[in-house]
């Protein structure tokens, strides 16, 4: 395993091969170019412009006598891309399997896992399992063996056509049956008569002139043999060392038969084969025209009949539209049910580190595909019922962001369980529940985190917009940008789970509605990204205008179609996304929508609580030496501890006439004031005790500004306070009281 874990996609082909013209579909323009466009090149936006003459020396670039490159011609786009997409329509030479180092190895490793296991399963059970169930079954075998011999010697498949004869009193026919039986007989009577002699004489042969090991290896191949014959049809002399799937070959006559059932032909019209039907993978490829006017939608809505018409299971059957033409499908049917088959354990495990700039393992498809996530400019809103892997899918993905030490952590859970609590050793902001305990109020916590990551993403959009231009090109977050300290604008991720419990609170429910709207509308565009979770997705314990805010949706099993939609989206059952059709065995599986261009279904890979431990175990030693651990991790006094009273005893505390004061003086005063609660900010250095107030005050929007004074005969500046801004807010803050 690398240091980091960085995904990289395949580049591009290198170049493509430029067909005849006579083969194009269309007609071809044609232009010049000097050669030193480069190969295959054209100016951009001038592949049929006017260029310099190669005879004329006085064309610009060209001198007398200095050789000239003979004219060739140059393709427009359109016919680049044309033969582009003629490249990737063709089939690949060799499998990648083959072509590729770490599929070869990975096959390689599974072949010898594999024969490895099958070989040691039969040698435990040749002496044991099989050796007795020879001896038993040999006995068996030798009487149906002899058995066989007598019935053709003597001819018996004849004898029901002689009986026959004889109840039809046929005299000729038997007579006819009768002479040809008696020549069956004397032939073969003659043939096994030989054959025992022979046999009898091979044997005695060899019991007196072979070498005991041959005797032995002829005995135990003689009583093997017969064990085989002997043995019943239902149980089997060798056991399977590997469980056999239900699995038939796939013809052209069930496809259509599934589709006649479907509804999806006409009288007049049946679909068309493309392409012959093929294994691929652990499945059959099978891609179809359907007649016109039928489209990939009828296929997704007749989705179920069709598996019926296969005689499969539907969560066998997997369906991709084809960009080429509007009726065309490609179906996947699976030997087994590869929903119910585990992904398997996280490689987060064994990373170290985690660019969370870039995309993540998450998990697979249905094809074992890696699936990677990414939280960049998005909002996630993950639903299921109980037991199904929501909250465990979910914290895949803070764990990632866990370890990249620059990413900043809020995790909250409304139901307080042990899945979320080693996030502690990480989180910038972290709660539990509803209820108070030990003097903290986890709703009052949410409440001033969500306020704090406001006023912060606010700053922000100021900020970036007021950088030069050679920091921030484009007014947007950079990763630059988000890892300098001193800018202070990390990446972001703001994690709720169980989020209905703090939706319908009765006194803050809600304040924390119209704060996470807000985050999850606007926050994702400067680096701050949302991921709520819930099990109650109605509109009661989380409304639509919370739901609706989020671009990406991740759906595990529900209990109806509706509730599907609720969590995807308006219209994904049309589109055939429906997570209700999931069953209880498809743990930790949904349908994702909204990450990327395409839908499709991810099996989440598993990282356990123990497993959990130990990466976040390796982020807070990661974040530690990076110097990125702050808020909760470190036990800095948070927000919401002193947001009730925060602007009133920093009123207490400036003196008469004091309209400016220094920030650190005014955390000494505070920690005089109250020393439970602001001394640990009086202990820090003099920077970050400033930072400590300036944080403290930020959801209330005041901030802070440069005040000089002269000490000693030296001009110091440091940032601090002033008196109206506190005022000002106090002011607002009874008015909206009275007024309440």
């Amino acid at each position: 395993m690398t240091e980091t874990t960085t995904f990289t996609p395949a580049g591009d082909p290198e170049g493509t091969e430029r067909p005849a013209a006579d083969v194009l579909p269309f007609p071809l323009k044609k232009t010049t170019a000097p050669a030193a466009l480069g190969e295959g090149e054209a100016k951009p936006g001038e592949w049929n412009a006017e260029l310099p003459d190669v005879d004329d020396p006085e064309a610009e670039g060209l001198t007398e006598g200095a050789p000239v490159d003979p004219p060739r011609e140059v393709y427009p786009p359109s016919v680049a891309e044309w033969m582009e997409a003629k490249d990737k329509a063709r089939m690949p030479v060799l499998p990648d399997w083959v072509k590729l180092p770490d599929q070869r190895t990975a096959v390689r490793k599974w072949a010898v896992r594999h024969y490895s296991a099958v070989v040691g399963y039969h040698a435990v059970r040749l002496p044991l399992v099989y050796t007795p169930k020879i001896c038993m079954y040999s006995p068996r075998g030798a009487w149906r063996w002899s058995s066989t011999i007598g019935r053709w010697v003597f001819d018996a498949e004849g004898k029901g056509l002689r009986l026959a004869s004889v109840a039809n009193e046929d005299a000729a026919e038997y007579l006819k049956l009768s002479r040809q039986r008696n020549d069956r007989v004397r032939l073969r009577g003659i043939v096994a008569t030989v054959a025992g002699f022979v046999g009898l004489a091979a044997a005695l042969t060899l019991y007196v002139m072979a070498p005991s090991w041959l005797l032995a290896l002829a005995v135990a191949t003689l009583t093997t043999t017969l064990g085989v014959v002997g043995a019943p049809a239902d149980r089997p002399l060798i056991d399977m060392a590997k469980v056999t799937f239900r699995k038939r070959r796939l013809s052209s006559d069930i496809v259509i038969r599934a589709h006649e059932a479907a509804g999806l032909t006409t009288k007049d019209q049946t679909i068309a084969f493309p392409r012959p039907i093929g294994r691929d993978g652990d499945g059959w490829r099978v891609i179809v025209d359907l007649p016109y006017g039928k489209t990939f939608e009828d296929a997704m809505k007749a989705h179920a009949r069709l598996a019926s018409g296969m005689d499969i299971a539907p969560t066998q059957l997997f369906l991709d539209k084809d960009e080429t033409s509007g009726r065309r499908v490609s179906y996947w049917i699976a030997d087994r049910d590869p929903l119910a088959v585990p992904s398997g354990k996280s490689p987060l495990l064994g990373a170290t580190r985690v660019d969370f700039w870039k995309p993540f393992p998450w998990g697979v498809d249905e094809r074992g595909n890696p699936v990677m996530a990414t939280m960049l400019w998005l909002s996630l809103l993950v639903g299921a019922v109980p037991r199904q892997g929501k909250t465990f899918s979910a914290r895949t993905i803070a764990l990632a962001a866990a370890l990249d030490p620059y990413v900043r952590l809020y995790v909250f859970d409304g139901k307080a369980s042990p899945d979320w609590r080693k996030f502690a050793l990480v989180a910038h902001r972290i709660g539990f529940g509803i209820v108070p305990k030990n003097g903290v109020d986890p709703v009052g916590h949410l409440l001033a985190a969500l306020r704090e990551l406001k006023a912060d993403v606010e700053d922000r959009y100021h900020r970036l917009s007021e950088l030069p231009l050679h920091v921030c090109p484009e007014g947007k977050l950079t990763p630059e940008i988000s890892r300098d300290k001193k800018l202070n604008m990390p990446l972001t991720l703001f994690v709720v789970d169980e989020v209905q419990e703090y939706l319908t609170h009765p006194e803050h429910g809600k304040e924390i509605l119209s704060l996470m709207v807000y985050l999850a509308r606007v926050a994702p565009a400067v680096g701050v990204s949302v991921m709520t979770a819930t099990q109650k997705p109605d509109d009661k314990a989380c409304p639509s205008e919370l739901r609706d805010q989020h671009q990406a949706r991740f759906a595990l099993r529900v209990g109806a179609y509706q509730v599907s939609d609720t969590i995807l989206g308006a219209g994904s059952y049309s589109e055939g996304l429906d997570a209700s059709k999931l069953l209880k065995s498809h743990k930790g599986v949904g349908l994702l929508k909204g990450m990327s261009d395409d839908s499709g279904i991810v099996r989440t890979y598993l990282a356990d609580g123990r497993d959990a431990e130990r990466v976040l175990t390796r982020a807070a030693a990661l974040r530690e030496a990076e110097g990125t651990l702050s808020g909760d991790a470190v036990g800095e006094v948070p927000a919401a501890e002193t947001s009730a009273t925060i602007l009133d005893d920093v009123a207490a505390v400036l003196g008469k006439g004091e309209t400016k004061v220094w920030s650190e003086t005014v955390v000494d005063r505070l920690a005089d004031l109250r020393p439970d609660v602001y001394g640990p900010w009086a202990e820090l250095e003099a920077k970050p005790k400033a930072e400590a107030l300036t944080a403290a005050l930020k959801p209330h929007g005041i901030g802070t500004v440069q005040i000089s004074r002269r000490i000693d005969g030296e001009q110091v500046n440091k940032r601090g306070i002033k008196r109206d801004d506190i005022a000002a807010v106090i002011t607002q803050r009874n008015q909206k009281r009275d007024a309440g």
